[in-house]
């Protein structure tokens, strides 16, 4: 059946590849609302711009009247809340916009959901019962895992360790006293470290992959024996939407990628693929291995996530498509055909996006 989607953050990495997806899907309407931060690219969404079943609104989720006639004109059938800051290192550097966009941002766009679905009630009760609040959030919340064995589950006790993660950890918490106190129908999903096509170049693997093409230094923290759960984010926006639409209210649903690797075995990887792949012209010497280059380790760096996600895939069937091989491959591959995307990212033109509302 089609719905209408109103997605919050729908310009970032992650917001845009749910978009993408679900304008492929084809039977859905989706209005992306994002403030355009530095990590908000409206040329991640080039394909899918022009569709008529596609809109971009460009507010700040902070600013409740906007927020409230957003939803008075779009009318959802189901929210999906992406918007939010998201770099750890930015976030030790500045608590402050974490804390305003990720806790505060959240208690605006929940009290605008509930105003909206409180009316529903009365106007319209089956689409009423049929409204969902879906909060994406992140397995950091969970703070790190001990054990070479242990993993995340739904009721892992949170101990964030970054500002990041604690803001993250604060919005959850939101949105399950939303549930709980008022009964507005929400579902939350935690994930492990995407990565993928459109990614923005300060994080971990497209960093990498554009420094080993350039012949600079790959930046390692500390030994390099951090241990992340990798989820290729095409594979993370199909699991957000069958959670969207099929997951039950109020539960809460993990999802990994069930590909632990060492930060260091995640450069090497990237290294072996672009001595591979990258074009003849290259100007340095191989291997791309030699550019590894060991650094100070960040405060409070988590050790070890790993993510349980048997729960989704017991109760709605969704398992990872990609390999962390086969995802990295792609991943490597979208860099070396896209250079005018990344170029544009790298030297901050892509800023000069169209700003205001539009369709």
């Amino acid at each position: 059946m089609s719905k209408t989607f109103l997605i919050t953050g729908g310009a970032g990495f992650i917001g845009s590849a749910v978009v993408r997806e679900l304008i492929q899907q084809g039977k859905h309407r989706v209005v992306n609302v994002d403030k355009l931060t530095y990590a908000g690219n409206l040329e991640s969404l080039s394909s899918v711009a022009d569709d008529p079943r596609y809109r971009f609104v460009q507010a700040d989720i902070c600013d409740a009247p906007a927020m409230q006639r957003l939803f008075d004109e779009v009318r959802p059938d189901v929210v999906m809340h992406l918007a939010a800051e998201s770099h750890v290192d930015r976030s030790i550097d500045g608590p402050a916009e974490f804390i305003q966009t990720n806790v505060v941002g959240t208690s605006v766009l929940l009290e605008a959901a509930r105003r909206y679905w409180k009316a529903l009630q009365e106007s319209d009760p089956a689409k009423a019962e049929a409204f969902r609040f879906h909060h994406i959030s992140t397995d950091e919340v969970y703070g790190d895992l001990e054990g070479t064995d242990d993993l995340f589950t739904e009721t892992t006790p949170y101990a964030p360790s970054s500002p990041y993660s604690a803001s993250k950890a604060s919005s959850d918490h939101l949105v399950r006293a939303w549930q709980r106190t008022f009964g507005l129908p929400t579902l939350i999903t935690n994930c492990s470290n995407n990565y993928g096509p459109y990614h923005f170049p300060e994080k971990l693997i497209p960093l990498m992959i554009l420094n080993a093409l350039a012949g600079k230094p790959l930046p390692v923290y500390g030994d390099g024996q951090q241990i992340r759960d990798w989820l290729y984010v095409e594979d993370h926006a199909r699991a957000l939407i069958k959670v969207a639409c099929e997951g039950n209210v109020g539960e809460t649903y993990n999802i990994g990628g069930h590909n632990e690797k060492t930060n260091l075995e995640v450069v090497e990887a990237i290294c072996t693929l672009v001595d591979e792949l990258r074009p003849d012209s290259s100007s340095f010497q191989l291997p791309a291995s030699s550019l590894i280059t060991f650094v100070t380790d960040r405060p409070g760096h988590d050790h070890r996530y790993a993510i349980d996600a048997g729960k989704i895939e017991r109760e709605l069937g969704w398992v990872p498509q990609e390999t962390f091989e086969t995802g990295l491959r792609k991943t490597v591959e979208w860099y070396l055909a896209n250079e005018s995307w990344w170029k544009r990212v790298q030297d901050g033109s892509y800023q000069g996006q169209r700003l205001g509302t539009g369709s």
